[in-house]
């Protein structure tokens, strides 16, 4: 299929599913139609009963909402739950705007069974064939076209669609040797009774349920759509039986809604820092009001852009605003501050105010407006991440460009129309505002001394520089920090072969425990699969999905990860391996890499026998690794079968071909739909089958008697052999390649240094046969792909940015001079990742590329005012210029520049301080952003302020006398 990047398979008991990704440009309707042009092709050679369809128009992060059917009477069994899951709710919210699919889990289908009975069937003479044509014949309706009557019009109905267990009585199979009807109740036992179900619900640990799980289309609103949803359920609760209710068991938007309030609230505290921060070093009330006017205004720009390209307000969006808004201010700042020390010295008169606020604005304008879109297009390489990582941190990457380009727009435009209002008159010195005097007071002195002692200050400069490969070389890396999206899930790992029985079983237990711990609001358990394209889990898999309370209600000091302890050490059962998730994300790798773990050690070959060999080898060598919390190989052959084998000759000897005895074990053994009853609008199956003592041990097996279409009496072992054996119980492919997976949890231990030892310990000691391979995927995959791609887009960008720094400075000197602010603003930002423990992710990157936008943005103004400084004392003392005179016209500019510098870096540490302090939703990833930043603001602001003005001083004394 064009635009396919990976085809994966599994085949299990009953069902089969193909997952197709496809690469991120492609149309998902278009993608899917012409999944379905390549289906036709193979449909028509499916096996008989084999039917293919395609998933819900949803993506695998689609399980937004999910509610439990419960009784609290006792009235209704689970069949008569499952009956108004699948005939009422599911249809009605099927409708609901947003959504894709309704998918049912649980409960018992109501299932009409024919138990036939083998001894009378020999009795009459009757086949299984036989029976089952007769239960067909007997259910069905038909038309007779029109009849006109007396000038009206009639359509011909005849009704006969069976619809109780009486209809079912009454149908007739054959006739006995004196020529009387036999019924299917003479040779049957006919009732109710649940279909064979491969998907439990369990609710609280206090027994079964069924569920229903709603799943949204693709690039709809999850939070309108789970609005939406439960306006719908609380519309037909009245419609339900009393003493049933709908019990809500995941909420999407509760997560989405904490998300949403935490970054608001920090975007409402920056805003505030923002403000006081100006004030205090201003002191000059109409002059705060040109950044309270022109910040919001350049957030509301971005917002209105988000909204037409449909960026919806979620974590990476709204994160995108708050690292911005220290750096959309740093333009009116240094605009206010300009014409501040104009108007300080000589106030124009009314009549040239314009012009002198046009003349302020235009001898830093160019320069803002560049440094500006430096800082825009320094996010380029965020853009260009694909798969997850660029689907995760586009909504950043667009909005903080949005503000970065609404913020140059407005600084070129609306503050100089803003101060030519607010700022008239004469403005207060700075020497009369104690701040800012004490900010000069301290600085005066040390970019005096600086620029005597110039090399030791750059030799002091590169020992600080190279202090970071001190604790680079101590952090680890990671794809991206754990998001705590405030519910869990437990997820153990089974071995396979486990019955339905002992996984309900487990299920209930494990549930009854985890709802013990106080945070635990419910508990909502699956074992098996929903009736969705979107889950294809194996019987031998548990899902519970564990809602927690609001942290208001949680016992005082306990963390999620506490919470994640206590349940371990709680719930121990022998076969279990346990692991506590988050869902979104658990569900975002299962689908995308088809591995549920931090780590998944792919095997691809021929033979799962060998698979399954090499798995538990790596197994055992993964075990032995540090930070290894827990490992374990795919039994792929480690299923359990019954095989029957047709005796060839022996079936011919009886007139019986391959498909009679096949039928046998289709209908006899297994039991198969032959038909459904037809009750309304509900539809249920009409089963066939023999009795089960007739059929639980091969021995019976082997004397199951049967009548051939010719009339002979025949046991199954006469012209089968009848045997167990093992084989897979799942079969599970990559590309059309068999293959297995060792699944790693990783304890205590960064992913990346993990990965480095794992490849190696396996490489030396798992030999592989020829025509095997090893695939390295989970987390890892996703952070090894886009590294790889900043290594190469960050240079690139780089580039760029050097020939908007010539466009703007002209001289090659200034731009090396910008770009050397770069390295050192990391300094910071490295040493206080280290201090925090935090390890290289994408999210960190994303931070220091923003770093590397704010640094850039500050060197090219602290440049434009040394530059200004520089040419001023040329001018005034001409060709006699010495390096004492340029020392001092370097104090000068820096002295102008200290100011804006130091309210810009105070903006920005402090208003992304609430966001590194945070708890709430989404904190953990916004502070892996954030912390490159609050640490290389203090490189920013000494790079700035100390480093520039002495390498400054050093490429321009060269040709000056002493």
């Amino acid at each position: 299929v064009p635009g396919a990047e990976t085809v994966r398979g599994f085949s299990m008991y009953g069902d089969a599913f193909i997952n197709v990704l496809f690469d991120d440009a492609t149309d998902l309707y278009w993608a899917r139609s012409r999944v379905q042009e390549y289906l036709g092709q193979v449909e028509g050679q499916m096996p008989d009963g084999v039917t293919v369809s395609l998933g819900p128009d949803a993506t695998g992060v689609g399980w937004i909402y999910k509610y439990a059917l419960v009784d609290r009477s006792g009235n209704h069994d689970l069949s008569q739950l499952r009956a108004l899951q699948d005939w009422y709710l599911k249809f009605e919210l099927q409708s609901v705007p947003g959504v894709s699919e309704v998918a049912t889990v649980g409960g018992m289908v109501r299932q009409y069974q024919v138990v036939m009975d083998p001894d009378r069937l020999r009795a009459y003479g009757l086949s299984i064939d036989q029976v089952r044509r007769a239960i067909q014949a007997g259910n069905a309706e038909t038309g007779g076209s029109i009849l006109e009557m007396a000038e009206a019009e009639y359509m011909v109905r005849a009704s006969g669609y069976v619809q109780s267990l009486d209809d079912l009585r009454l149908i007739p199979v054959g006739i006995d040797a004196n020529g009387v009807p036999v019924m299917l109740e003479n040779v049957a036992d006919i009732r109710r009774g649940p279909a064979p179900r491969r998907g439990i619900a369990e609710l609280d640990g206090e027994g079964e349920v069924t569920g229903g799980i709603v799943v949204m289309r693709d690039g709809e609103n999850a939070r309108e759509t789970i609005r939406a949803v439960r306006s719908r359920l609380d519309e037909l609760q009245a419609g339900l039986p009393e003493g049933v209710e709908i019990v809500e068991t995941y909420d999407r938007s509760a997560l989405i809604g904490r998300a949403i309030a935490t970054l608001w609230e920090k975007l409402a505290l920056e805003f505030a820092v923002v403000v006081l921060i100006i004030g205090l070093f201003l002191w000059h009330m109409r002059s705060s009001l040109v950044v309270l006017v022109s910040l919001p205004l350049g957030v509301l720009v971005a917002y209105i852009v988000m909204y037409f390209q449909g960026i919806n307000a979620n974590i990476m969006s709204l994160g995108g605003i708050a690292i911005s808004i220290g750096v959309m201010v740093d333009a009116a700042i240094v605009l206010i501050e300009n014409v501040h020390r104009r108007f300080e010295k000589d106030p124009p008169p009314p009549e040239k105010h314009w012009a002198a606020i046009e003349e302020a604005t235009l001898e830093v304008g160019r320069p803002i407006f560049f440094s500006l879109l430096v800082v825009a297009l320094s996010f380029l390489p965020v853009f260009a991440l694909e798969a997850q990582e660029g689907r995760l941190f586009a909504p950043l990457a667009f909005t903080k460009t949005y503000a970065m380009a609404a913020a140059a727009g407005i600084a070129v435009t609306l503050v100089p129309v803003l101060m030519g209002y607010f700022i008239r008159g004469r403005i207060r010195p700075q020497a009369a505002n104690p701040l800012s005097r004490g900010v000069n007071w301290v600085y005066r002195p040390i970019i005096r001394t600086v620029l005597r002692y110039p090399v030791w200050v750059l030799a002091g400069t590169a020992v600080l520089a190279l202090s970071t490969l001190w604790p680079v070389d101590r952090m680890g890396s990671e794809f991206m920090p754990e998001l705590d999206e405030g519910d869990l899930m437990y997820m153990p790992t089974t071995l396979p072969g486990i019955s339905p029985d002992k996984a309900r079983e487990l299920l209930q237990q494990t549930d009854a425990l985890i709802k013990q711990v106080p945070e635990v609001k419910r508990v909502f358990g699956k074992v098996g699969r929903a009736d969705t394209a979107t889950d294809p889990a194996p019987m031998t898999m548990i899902e519970t999905f564990i809602m927690l309370k609001p942290r208001s209600e949680w016992r005082d000091g306990v963390t999620t990860q506490d919470i994640k302890d206590e349940l371990d050490a709680l719930v121990q059962f022998p076969g279990l391996t346990n692991a506590w998730v988050f869902p979104i994300q658990t569900r975002i790798d299962m689908l995308a890499t088809g591995i549920r773990t931090d780590l998944g050690i792919g095997i691809s070959g021929p033979d799962l026998q060998v698979i399954e060999e090499i798995g538990q080898q790596i197994e055992a060598v993964v075990n032995e690794i540090p930070g290894t919390q827990s490992a374990l190989a795919d039994r792929t052959a480690s299923g359990r079968y019954l095989d029957i084998h047709v005796n060839r000759q022996e079936a011919a000897r009886h007139g019986l071909n391959i498909d009679d005895v096949h039928e046998v074990v289709r209908y006899a053994i297994g039991g198969a739909n032959v038909g459904e009853t037809v009750e309304g609008l509900e539809r249920f199956p009409i089963n066939i089958r023999y009795p089960h003592d007739w059929r639980d041990s091969p021995e019976k097996l082997e004397q199951l008697p049967f009548v051939a279409p010719n009339g002979n009496e025949l046991a199954l072992g006469q012209v089968a052999h009848i045997g167990v054996s093992d084989g897979p119980a799942m079969i599970r492919t990559e590309n059309t390649r068999p293959t297995g997976f060792v699944f790693v949890e990783i304890g205590d231990r960064s992913l990346g240094d993990y990965v480095a030892e794992a490849r190696q310990r396996v490489s030396e000691e798992v030999e592989l046969p020829a025509g095997y391979s090893l695939s390295w995927g989970g987390q890892y995959q996703y952070m090894e792909r886009a590294m790889e791609r900043l290594s190469v887009l960050i240079p690139i960008v780089l580039a760029i940015i050097v020939v908007l720094l010539m466009m703007t400075f002209n001289r090659l000197s200034d731009v090396f001079m910008v770009l050397l602010t770069v390295p050192l603003s990391l300094v910071g930002g490295f040493w206080l990742m280290w201090a925090l423990g935090f390890d290289m992710s994408i999210a960190v990157a994303v931070g220091f590329i923003a770093l590397g936008g704010l640094a850039v943005e500050t060197g090219v103004i602290m440049l434009v005012y040394l530059n200004q400084a520089f040419r001023d004392w040329r001018e005034s003392v001409g060709e006699n210029m010495s390096r004492a005179n340029l020392r001092e016209a370097i104090t000068e500019g820096a002295l102008r520049r200290v100011r804006p510098i130091t309210m810009t870096e105070t903006t920005v540490f402090l208003g992304l301080l609430p966001i590194m302090i945070g708890t709430g939703t989404g904190a953990e990833v916004m502070q892996r952003i954030a912390a490159p930043m609050v640490g290389g603001v203090f490189s920013v602001w000494i790079t700035a302020l100390v480093v520039l003005p002495v390498v400054f001083y050093l490429v321009h004394s060269r040709n000056l006398r002493k």
